[in-house]
């Protein structure tokens, strides 16, 4: 059976019945059937065929042979009922119904997907849930310097009006410094796009760039914003191995392998998310050097980079390639405890000459939004010339040095889990003994933990890792919480396996 031949079809059905992803996942919840999001969006992009049993689900739901979905040659004995593209109203008045996008089918982003979902159900009826899931520092009692916040109340009422589609000359002056003492040259005002987050300058890059099948290589496992937005600019995102035997550095012989005539861009996280990765130099001159043999754009996504623990220093990788076309990605939700605030920013440099025609791109998009919220950018001066605050809270004593150090151990002691121990940011990505609890399906794990234990975690196939055996652990809460945490997940796997 052909891959794409069945995906082709399933897609055929589910645009006549005009029916979505999500369609198909309530539809296996109601029959009982384990089928997670991942799994489906996997069918329909023709990564994978389900097994006999799920077709004949599908074939069900869509109301086709199955024989026929699965690409043998066959009469499509599906066209039983019309496709229903209207509803009539009880007063008789046909109704239009409208769906999602199609170049939404195969975007995922299930940091707030599926397992979230189902926690926001808990809670509405009363379950408190302890929420693992996401890096967002305030709930966890993590604080912005005072200084930040009297220097925006002292420049709110300057704020009212747009600013520059970049953004402030202040903030921006900040960045060129800040870049400056990173060793990287040649940054000007005019290289320096602030945004609502690195969220929005991801999506905006990627949506200058690409063209209908363009390759960017992006790791294994990644933010899953970065593989959405390379998949919603019509790309396709090809993902490298990071080796966990390795301490989940980028394998420069994968990156290779899968380097295309198509491919135009290599995307790194350092510090990484989900593992807590950070690269050593070595590693990115590897990379660099790949790079400049295939002539590719890198993207480097820098956002946890005042977040280094143990001693050990970050390197942005675009000052090891002058020569090279660089867009560095940071800001300020992580370093300074301000997610909801919105504001990062983009930092092109290197060889600019070449992308002279993507720039003018950069800049038609960012123009077209208009600027990024204004008085977030008043704030960037003093945050990044000021005292850093965070530094407190990553050295010993501090309390993320300290919740890493305690998680780490925590989660090592527990039968069936393994962890490698993060030097940057705030996550961990512990394995999973697949073989021990059964596991084939890690949302459906996500989810019996969620059920039992109220822990909400998020399975690694929602960072795009392939096998079942992984989940990403957020540590920001403090240690007694996350002693309880793993206290109950360990009890959970004492009795856990998967049916």
């Amino acid at each position: 059976m052909s891959d794409n031949l069945f995906s082709e079809r399933l897609k055929e059905k589910m645009k006549e019945r005009s029916l979505r992803q999500i369609d198909l996942l309530k539809a296996a919840e109601k029959s009982g059937i384990k089928l997670g999001k991942s799994h489906i969006s996997q069918y329909v992009s023709g990564k994978t065929v389900p097994r006999d049993n799920i077709i004949s689900f599908l074939a069900e739901v869509l109301d086709t042979d199955p024989e026929w979905l699965k690409g043998n040659n066959i009469s499509d004995k599906a066209d039983k009922s019309p496709v229903v593209t209207e509803k009539k109203t009880t007063g008789g008045t046909k109704m239009k119904t409208f769906g999602k996008s199609s170049k939404l089918e195969n975007v995922l982003y299930d940091v707030r997907g599926p397992v979230v979902d189902e926690a926001a159900k808990m809670e509405k009826s009363g379950t408190q849930v302890l929420k693992l899931n996401i890096g967002n520092p305030a709930p966890f009692g993590f604080k912005a310097p005072d200084e930040v916040i009297y220097d925006m109340q002292t420049q709110l009422t300057s704020c009212e009006g747009y600013s520059d589609s970049k953004g402030l000359f202040s903030a921006r002056k900040a960045v060129m410094q800040y870049y400056q003492n990173k060793n990287i040259d040649g940054v000007t005002i005019d290289d320096i796009y602030t945004g609502n987050g690195v969220s929005e300058l991801i999506n905006l890059s990627m949506q200058a760039l690409l063209d209908d099948g363009d390759e960017v290589l992006v790791p294994s496992p990644d933010y899953p914003l970065w593989t959405a937005c390379v998949t919603l600019a019509g790309g396709k995102a090809v993902h490298y191995i990071c080796d966990e035997q390795s301490d989940w550095y980028p394998d420069i012989e994968d990156m290779k392998n899968k380097i295309s005539s198509r491919t135009k861009a290599i995307v790194i996280i350092n510090p990484n998310n989900p593992t807590g990765a950070l690269y050593p130099k070595e590693l990115l001159e590897q990379i660099v050097e790949l790079a400049r043999e295939n002539q590719l754009i890198i993207f480097s996504d820098e956002i946890y980079d005042r977040l280094i623990m143990d001693g050990e220093k970050h390197v942005s990788i675009a000052s090891l390639a002058p020569d090279l076309f660089c867009v560095t990605f940071s800001g300020l939700s992580k370093s300074h405890m301000i997610a909801g605030y919105r504001i990062g920013w983009m930092v092109l440099c290197g060889n600019k000459k070449i992308a002279a025609d993507y720039i003018q791109g950069l800049n038609m998009l960012s123009n077209m939004r208009l600027c990024s919220n204004v008085p977030a950018q008043s704030i960037v001066q003093t945050s990044l010339g000021g005292y850093q605050s965070v530094e407190n809270y990553i050295k010993p004593g501090g309390r993320i040095y300290e919740q890493r150090d305690f998680i780490y151990k925590a989660l090592n002691d527990i039968p069936g889990i393994s962890a490698v121990k993060p030097k940057a940011a705030f996550y961990i990505f512990p394995k999973i003994d697949v073989q021990k609890f059964n596991i084939t399906n890690d949302e459906q794990f996500a989810l019996d933990l969620l059920r039992e234990k109220h822990i909400l975690i998020i399975h690694g196939s929602g960072f795009n890792w392939a096998q079942p055996d992984h989940f990403r652990v957020v540590y920001l809460p403090r240690i007694e919480v996350l002693e309880e945490a793993s206290f109950k997940l360990g009890e959970f796997l004492s009795t856990y396996r998967q049916q």
